[in-house]
């Protein structure tokens, strides 16, 4: 109850920064045509922004609510634990990547998206304060916050490059929280859900297909070698460094370095040996072949995201022509 009222109250006040912001700038401009945006303000000579600042602020404020950025992240620990884990899923995926989508096309063809650089700070908020969680919807939660702050090192870089790392690592990010919240499903029982460390100890000694896929995934997310999370991060990386974006690399490193940490934390406990009497007390995964069949194909796009990208690398920079 408390999950789906905060959200609810947020979720309407974010929805009202936005449409107060895009009520302003298009007070100011006479046009919420993207195109035609960028095209005013280069040819603008008035140097008032007395209604422009403060509507794309309020825009970047709404969109900061519906992505869970610093400061603006707040809901999104309650939500995700207080949410059934296919819920939480659809959340940490689908109403992201719609926003990013728009994030591209507005930011990209009206230059205004170098008002976003206060909410890199994200990178470090999300991953310092997963270090102190001990439900793992809660580190997944504050885990997204981190990697949205990685989206939007790409996104500062600008141009087709810092568009494809974008979309790349979108595609890589739904893929591992997919697969996640896919494990918690299929490890949940009817009323709970299983969302706390103890019930992921041992796991390997139980169902050690299951807890190799969420290692994969774990791993994916910490950004090792080899994996589809290493590989979005890299494209991140040279996007940055091919504009000499130093400083946000610098931290886009430092902070992966310590999500290792608690990524590394759950991976201990699903391979720690269970004594007799703790066995009984672990949930037993359900055995539902739309929820195999769902964690097979996710983790089969998982590998190959990591291992051999080329064709969806194609993919991408076809969807990115045409959406710019």
């Amino acid at each position: 109850m408390e999950a789906g009222i905060k959200y609810l109250v947020l979720a309407g006040s974010s929805s009202a920064f936005l449409l107060f912001g895009i009520a302003l700038v298009y007070a100011d401009l006479g046009t919420m045509d993207f195109a035609r945006i960028a095209h005013l303000l280069a040819i603008r000579q008035d140097p008032n922004l007395t209604l422009l600042l403060p509507g794309v602020a309020m825009i970047i404020t709404g969109i900061g609510f519906k992505l869970a950025l610093v400061p603006f992240h707040m809901w999104t620990q309650d939500v995700y634990q207080g949410a059934p884990a296919p819920v939480t899923a659809f959340v940490a995926t689908v109403s992201k990547g719609g926003m990013f989508a728009l994030l591209l096309r507005y930011f990209n063809q009206s230059g205004a998206n170098r008002f976003t650089s206060v909410l890199l700070v994200s990178m470090f908020a999300g991953n310092l304060l997963a270090l102190y969680q001990n439900n793992v919807k809660r580190i997944l939660a504050y885990s997204s916050i981190g990697h949205m702050g990685y989206l939007l090192v790409a996104f500062e870089v600008g141009g087709l490059m810092g568009a494809d790392a974008v979309v790349f690592y979108l595609v890589a990010y739904f893929v591992m929280t997919l697969c996640a919240f896919a494990v918690v499903t299929v490890l949940s029982e009817q009323h709970r859900d299983a969302d706390q460390l103890e019930d992921y100890r041992g796991l390997f000694w139980r169902r050690p297909i299951l807890a190799l896929v969420f290692t994969a995934m774990l791993l994916s997310l910490a950004g090792i070698p080899l994996t589809a999370g290493f590989l979005g991060k890299f494209y991140i990386v040279a996007a940055g460094a091919a504009v000499g974006a130093w400083a946000l690399l610098l931290i886009l490193v430092v902070t992966s370095v310590i999500g290792l940490f608690y990524y590394l934390r759950i991976v201990v406990v699903l391979y720690q040996q269970l004594a007799g009497s703790d066995r009984n007390h672990q949930p037993v995964p359900r055995r539902a072949p739309a929820a195999t069949l769902a964690l097979a194909a996710l983790t089969v796009v998982l590998v190959w995201l990591g291992v051999y990208p080329a064709l969806w690398i194609k993919v991408i920079q076809t969807a990115i022509s045409t959406l710019l």
